[in-house]
């Protein structure tokens, strides 16, 4: 089992339970012990596109991570939390509630790299502990700004008091703060009431799947038709296809010479067998990240 489920997460569910969720999937199929991680942690509030890799997948979190994601994303104007969403305490108000008009004003500011600061209750490391748990513990983490980039931000709708916005972004990027600091342009207070990803890295909501048809597959014994293939979350990656003999080296880690491509990432491939994540330097083909798949001509 080597590819990605990805979860249409619901509301109320972490990141970490929603692993759990596909681990528990996985044993009730009869798959077995498989590892599992997620490509992006969703707060418990929002909603969306959950990339859970599986197997050899796994590999490949880290890209997941540090990919471009889509938010849609709903922000009341009038109250701020000390959380900035639902969940957290009123902290400061305004009687201001902006027009339509006034928020498209604002938005194109936000466009391109911008400074941000990350909530106080996030998971940024500071002196080795976890903004939100020094924060839960009455201390206020001195979190410095961020440079982050914001690709687009669409105004979708709104409704009295509140606006909903779509926003594509940059790995890092909070879109809570990025709420807080809208309506703070905006002369006002604001918080985080909806919060949905759309896509992430190359995975979309078409391709997502909810909790009750996991477990449905899961008691069909199935589950291997809800997966996508490892080489899903590498769709912009080109193939460079090699021989058995080089395929053999690769899987060593040794360096590769006398293959012509340019300066770049590749998906090396062995027929269709994913051997390695390998970069080119013009001159030789270095491993960055080797799977470990064989051909049945190789069992």
């Amino acid at each position: 089992m080597h590819g990605w489920i990805i979860l249409d997460k619901p509301h109320g569910l972490g990141s970490t339970q929603a692993v759990a969720a596909v681990k528990r999937a996985l044993r009730d199929s009869g798959a077995g012990k498989c590892k599992v991680g997620h490509g992006g942690t969703l707060d418990p509030l929002a909603t969306g596109v959950l990339p859970i890799a599986i197997g050899e997948a796994t590999k490949l979190a880290g890209r997941m991570l540090d990919s471009d994601k889509i938010y849609d994303f709903t922000v009341a104007f009038g109250a701020q939390t000390d959380t900035l969403d639902l969940e957290g305490k009123v902290i400061a108000t305004s009687d201001i509630l902006p027009s339509f008009g006034d928020v498209e004003d604002v938005l194109a500011d936000f466009i391109g790299e911008i400074d941000q600061i990350p909530p106080v209750y996030s998971a940024i490391k500071i002196d080795g502990a976890r903004a939100y748990d020094l924060a839960r513990s009455g201390e206020a983490p001195d979190i410095k700004s961020r440079r982050i980039t914001i690709y687009h931000l669409d105004y979708l709708g709104e409704e009295t008091g509140s606006v909903t916005l779509r926003a594509h972004v940059s790995k890092g990027t909070y879109i809570r703060s990025l709420a807080r600091d809208i309506a703070l342009a905006l002369g006002t207070v604001g918080h985080v009431t909806m919060l949905r990803r759309i896509k992430a890295g190359p995975f979309t909501l078409e391709s997502a799947i909810s909790l009750d048809k996991l477990r449905h597959a899961a008691n069909e014994r199935d589950i291997g038709g809800l997966m996508l293939p490892l080489t899903a979350g590498l769709d912009d990656i080109p193939a460079l296809p090699v021989s058995p003999d080089q395929a053999l080296m690769l899987r060593q880690g040794k360096v590769l010479t006398g293959i012509t491509a340019t300066t770049g990432l590749y998906l090396a491939t062995q027929g269709d067998i994913p051997v390695a994540l390998v970069r080119s330097d013009d001159q030789e083909i270095i491993v960055v990240r080797g799977f470990n798949l064989m051909s049945r001509e190789d069992d």
